[in-house]
This record gives C-alpha cells, structure tokens and sequence, in this order.
C-alpha cells in the first residue's frame, strides 16, 4: 500500500503529470482494492480494520486530493489558454480579411501574409467547439487572398514552390506513418499532419490533385489501419466479457451455497475464490459500457461470500466463547470437590464433571490447554488421595488387574455351536461392570482396550440393506475416537507416565485411520 502511495507522488511530481490521468486512475483502484482485501482479513482475524488502515488511506487520500487540484488548476489554465489563443486568432482574421479588402502593393502583401500564416501557426489550439468555424473563415480568407491578388508570376510561384515543397514534406511523413506498428500512435499523429496541411497555401494547379491524392493515399492506410485495430479490439473485448462472466458465475455459485458447514471447507473454498481473483486479473478490459457492470458483479458476488465466511467464523467464536464458560464453571466445581473425603460420591461427581468436560465443544487451541490444566490438576489431586485413602475393599489395582484378565478372554473367545453371540456379549459386559473402579489414570486406557476387543470379537451383524448405513455410522464413530484420542494426547502429557500414555493413544489413532480407509473402501463399494 506505501508503494502504492509513493507511485501517486511520482506521478504527481512528473513534469507530465497532468497528462497521467490513467496512471493515477489505475493506482487509486490498485490501493482500494488492497486496502479492502486487506481490511477484510484482517476482519476475518478477528483484528481491528477499521483503526488498522486509517493512517494509510487518509496519506492516499490526502496525495489524491493535491493531484486532484492541480489537475483542476491545470484544467482550467488549459481553457483559458484556448480562450486566449481564440481570441489572437480572431485578430490574425481580423488583420487578413484587411489585408484582402485592401489589397494595393503585391509586393508588400506577401510579406503581410507570411507574417499572419506565422502568427496562426504559432498560435496554440482553441476551444473545439470553435475549431471548424475560425478554421473555414481562415481557409477562406488565404484562398480569396490568392485569388483576388494580382501578382506577378514569379512572386506567385514563388509561394507556390515553398507550398508544393512543405506539402510534399507532410506527405512524406504520413507515409513513414502508414509503416509504422504502432497505429494508434499513427493515428494520432496523423490528425496534427492535416492541420498543419490546412495552414499552407494553395500549389500550382497542376500539382493541386496529385499532391493532395498522394496526401489522402497515405491517409487512408492510416485510417483503415487504425480501423481494423479497434475492430481487433472490439473482438478482445467481447471476448473478456465472456471469459469475466464466467467467472462471476463460478463465484456466484460458490457465494449461493448454503450446505458449507466446516471451517475447513470454508477456507478451501476462500482459495478457491483467490485462485479466480488471480485469473480476473489475467483478463483485459471487457467493452466500455459494460467494463463496470462486471466488475461490480464480480465485487458483489465476492463481497457475498467473505461476508457469509465472516459470519461463520463469528458464529464459532461466539461458540467458542460459550464453551469456555461451560469449561470455567466445570473447573470451578472440580476445584470445589477436590478436597471431599466422601469417595463413593465425589468420585461419582467427578466422572459426572468429566463425561460433561468431554461433551463441551470445541475452543481456541492456547485456551483449551490452559483450562485442561486446571481441570485435569482437580481431577488428579482428588483421584491422588482417593488412592492413598483406599480401602482394602476397594482394591483398584486388582480390579485393573481383573478387567485386564477378562479383555484378555474376551480376545481369546470364539463362536462355539449351541451358544449364541449376543448372549455370551451381554455376559461379558455383565461381568466389566461388576469389576469395581481402577486407578484414575488407566482408566481411559482400559475402557479403550474393552471396547476394541468387544468390537472385534462381536462385530455387528448388519443387514444388507442397512450395510451402508451402518458403514458410515461406524465411519463417523472411528473419527469421534480419533478426535478423542488426540484431545487425549493433550491431556495426558502432563501426567505421570505420560510417555506411555501417549504412545498407546497414537496407536489406536494409527489402528483407526487404518479403519477409516478400509470402511471408506467398502462404502465405495456399497455405493457402486
């Protein structure tokens, strides 16, 4: 963006400065339009845009309106230079037509002439509204001078030779020009080579066509060159149109969807916007009357669905927000009921605390470790003295050891004629939940090894046409695990054993994103 600025200086400080408009033009709409990419992501980070860019777009603004000025002043000392050079020109007619009205000494004429034709040569451009009429009227008055003198024919062919030559002059120079690659530059030049025709004299009437065929021949190839350029333009212009309403569209159908629900394919979609951005950029200019119209279409569909991603994106924060204070106040009862010695219930309570912990959504990355801490220390000092105040009774490394033994028959077991399935499952399940509590930190861990032997010794006998159904539920299922594994990973690195702990949870990620491409596999095949 200071670039930008410092480009609008340059420009503003070059001696053709007021003849840049176009540079200007394209530098403001370059600066606004950075200045609204970027005040849009800044908005997405959740940053302050409005305060952010404020010093930068007042500097932008502030050079704008000095070239803006100038520009105004340049402007109007340009109208009233034309004005002037109206009104010099008003007196070289007025002094011509004297001098034809009063036409004595030839010899003394010519020179008076000369001096007019310098005087208007000289004489700068005036209003174009006035251009045509004081022209004709001069036109007129050298011709009528010619015609009414009479000179001897040595003078008049005189002025005739110095015509024919500087007219054989011009002639040559549209020619190079007819050559020349760059038609709009020829075109250009062209038009100052006719007026300065039109401001020398008459030739002798034997060279007054040819001289003018050989003129207009070179004129032509100017013209029809010129022409067909703008035609090759027309043609490219159309052809951007097209390629930037496509363009739209694919916006426009990305802006209307209404079934993005992730964080994730939002912004795969925002790359997907960019990448179109990238390409707009790439096309040229469409036709002039509709150059703006698609333009502003293009914006608006942009504008649609940045406005729908913020939205999103505010409405997780909003929830993440919530799920903080969810968090905090599970913390606060945890904190509170670490010091009881009522072990039955408090250890009730705080399973309760930790099966609502798991329920909570998400929140932001740096937040969910700092509370996780504080939850997680409430939970061990508690789980700590309730080990230490253990009762005999209540053995948990036996009934670790216990639930460890029947995971291992349970891995062990298979179908035998005359048993059914079902029943020998409920058994088993029957049997875990008799098994009293286990040390507080192999609890997950142990769940999670019942779970998987019980689900690979009694896979679900799904029906045939609820297969798929049952594929994408279990899909599902695994990346809920997947998740809780690795939330897992984050609460156990702060614990005692927390190496293997760790390590047992990346393997059972490992073992279920194995799952996860073989269902994906089988549900391929459901679906062919």
């Amino acid at each position: 963006m200071e670039e930008l600025i410092v480009s609008l200086r340059q420009i503003g400080a070059s001696e053709d400065r007021m003849e840049r408009g176009k540079d200007v033009d394209a530098v403001k709409s370059a600066f606004y339009r950075l200045l609204g990419k970027l005040k849009a992501e800044a908005e997405e980070a959740g940053e302050d845009a409005s305060s952010k860019y404020t010093e930068l777009e007042e500097e932008f603004k502030s050079v704008y309106a000095d070239y803006r000025k100038e520009k105004a002043e340049y402007n109007k000392a340009q109208d009233a230079a034309r004005a002037e050079n109206l009104v010099k020109k008003k007196e070289v007619i007025a002094r011509l037509k004297e001098l034809v009205e009063n036409l004595n000494d030839v010899q003394s004429a010519f020179p008076a002439l000369r001096e007019l034709q310098a005087s208007w040569r000289e004489t700068g451009p005036v209003p174009a509204s006035d251009f045509r009429d004081i022209n004709d009227t001069y036109q007129f008055l050298v011709e009528k001078f010619y015609d009414m003198v009479q000179i001897n024919h040595d003078l008049r062919d005189l002025d005739f030779r110095k015509n024919l030559e500087a007219k054989q002059l011009l002639c040559e120079e549209a020619e190079k020009l007819a050559a020349s690659e760059d038609v709009v530059g020829a075109f250009a030049a062209l038009q100052k080579l006719h007026e300065q025709w039109k401001e020398y004299g008459p030739v002798a009437k034997e060279y007054r066509e040819s001289i003018w065929e050989r003129f207009k021949a070179a004129t032509a190839v100017i013209n029809k060159a010129y022409q067909a350029h703008f035609e090759t333009l027309k043609e490219s212009f159309a052809a951007n149109l097209e390629a930037k309403t496509r363009l739209c569209e694919e916006v426009e159908a990305i802006a209307n969807r209404e079934d993005i629900k992730e964080a994730g394919e939002w912004n795969a979609l925002s790359k997907q916007i960019e990448e179109i951005q990238a390409r707009w950029k790439t096309i040229g200019f469409a036709t002039k009357s509709a150059n703006q119209k698609i333009y502003e279409r293009f914006r608006a569909a942009c504008d649609k669905f940045y406005a729908a991603k913020r939205e999103y994106f505010l409405g997780i924060k909003n929830g993440m927000d919530a799920n903080i204070a969810r968090k905090e106040a599970l913390i606060a009862q945890a904190e509170e009921l670490k010091t009881s010695t009522d072990w039955k219930k408090a250890t009730d309570q705080f399973i309760s605390l930790q099966k609502q912990w798991k329920e909570v959504g998400a929140v932001p990355r740096k937040k969910s470790e700092q509370l996780w801490k504080r939850f997680r220390a409430a939970c061990d000092e508690f789980f700590a003295e309730r080990d230490k105040n253990a009762k005999p009774e209540n053995d948990f490394y036996a009934n670790l050891k216990a639930k460890r033994a029947l995971i291992a028959e349970i891995k062990q077991w298979q179908p035998a004629e005359g048993v059914n399935p079902a029943n020998a499952q409920a058994e088993f399940n029957e049997r875990w939940k008799a098994i009293g509590f286990v040390p507080f930190k192999e609890k997950e861990a142990v769940a999670q090894e019942f779970k998987e032997a019980m689900r690979a010794a009694f896979p679900p006998a799904a029906a045939p046409a609820n297969r798929k159904g049952d594929l994408i539920r279990r899909y599902n299922a695994l990346q809920q695990d997947i998740t809780t594994y690795e939330n897992n990973i984050g609460f156990f690195s702060n614990s005692k054993g927390a190496a293997s702990l760790v390590a047992q949870m990346q393997q059972r990620i490992e073992s279920a994103k194995a799952e996860l491409r073989q269902l994906e596999e089988q549900i391929r095949k459901e679906e062919s």
